[in-house]
């Protein structure tokens, strides 16, 4: 029987994962499957939420990591894991994703000789002033075998001579949890809860430091907000981090006496997904939105000066666009009056991701 673990840290793995156990269930008797939750971000009102949407196993392998420093985790992480996989000695381990628990488990697959993938491989942002860049290209220099979601992964680990292993361009799991769960996510009731209508709104999250850490981008948002709600409803799941700094330069008020900005608590994935759907464009510093607007060809401004997914702005329905509010505005009206462009699915985001992973694994292990 072949040991598979995947090692999952926050709740953006989640989605990354959730079709593995009905694929691994198509060969029943050939692999021993064990989920391992680092703790990196464990909440348990929304983890338990994750889980019981999903249908995900239990966590098999729970490290419990504390709220520590960034270092002291990853440090943790890698001890911790390191005995387990010592012990376990699984034939493959699988870690998704960029964040700190990605990096860490790789390091410790490394220091106990552990074949190791990783999914999501080859993205790259180019901006070493991201910590997820690091974690992708520490990553990438360690795996084995590399999942790659779009062409542009394929050609930036052919051109990184440290990387070597074998590249597999199998499309993007997380598109496969938006195919798997689809009758779920037209089944959520979000849109009544906040009396709202299909494309009669937009959907905002915003949390990255270089947009909302300065009272003065924080008074560009706010203009970019009235000029949005001149004309749609906005809907705007309100990162802690952006609510502390508005709190801090006395800003809150700004919005919150704007009746057409829409406050929602943190939303499950069902919710979420539904929004992303209906709305009439999305305005975000988000990774995966970017994914999931481009799959929904719905209009994506994403306020960033680069991306690590460049297929959604070559192919799809996303720009990268600066803090300026002239040129956030310009971009609005052309999708009100419809001379925004389409974008088009990218290649093998079909759903079928999961699928061809897991086949690659059974003729690989």
């Amino acid at each position: 029987m072949k040991k598979v673990g995947i090692v999952v840290g926050t709740r953006p793995n989640f989605i990354k994962i959730t079709q593995f156990r009905r694929e691994f269930e198509k060969y029943p008797g050939q692999y021993e499957y064990k989920l391992i939750h680092t703790g990196q971000h464990y909440d348990k009102n929304m983890s338990d939420i994750f889980f019981e949407q999903f249908g995900l196993k239990n966590p098999d392998v729970f490290l419990n990591i504390k709220d520590l420093s960034p270092a002291a985790q990853i440090g943790e992480i890698i001890i911790q894991l390191s005995a387990f996989l010592a012990e376990w000695k699984p034939d493959l381990l699988i870690v998704p994703g960029d964040v700190n628990s990605t990096m860490a488990a790789s390091i410790a697959a490394n220091k106990t000789g552990t074949r190791l993938a990783h999914l999501e491989s080859g993205l790259r942002s180019f901006d070493r002033e991201m910590p997820e860049e690091l974690n992708r290209l520490v990553t990438d220099v360690l795996a084995d075998e590399f999942f790659v979601t779009e062409q542009s992964g394929v050609d930036n680990i052919e051109k990184e001579p440290s990387c070597g292993g074998n590249v597999h361009f199998v499309g993007n799991t997380m598109i496969d949890a938006i195919v798997g769960f689809d009758a779920d996510i037209e089944k959520s009731e979000i849109l009544e809860k906040l009396n709202i209508k299909p494309q009669g709104y937009v959907l905002m999250t915003m949390h990255r430091p270089s947009n909302v850490d300065t009272k003065e981008k924080l008074h560009k948002l706010i203009e970019v907000v009235n000029f949005i709600t001149q004309n749609y409803h906005l809907v705007f799941p309100i990162h802690p981090r952006t609510r502390k700094s508005l709190e801090r330069f006395g800003l809150l008020d700004q919005l919150t006496n704007n009746d057409r900005v829409l406050f929602s608590p943190p939303l499950d994935y069902m919710s979420f997904q539904k929004l992303i759907k209906y709305s009439k464009f999305i305005l975000t510093d988000s990774g995966g939105i970017q994914e999931e607007a481009t799959f929904r060809q719905v209009p994506c401004l994403t306020l960033r000066e680069n991306t690590e997914r460049p297929i959604t702005i070559t192919s799809g329905s996303n720009t990268l666009v600066p803090f300026d509010v002239d040129i956030i505005s310009g971009y609005i009206d052309s999708i009100t009056n419809g001379s925004y462009k389409q974008g088009e699915v990218p290649p093998l985001w079909d759903g079928k991701a999961t699928e061809r992973i897991v086949k690659i694994l059974n003729t690989i292990l």
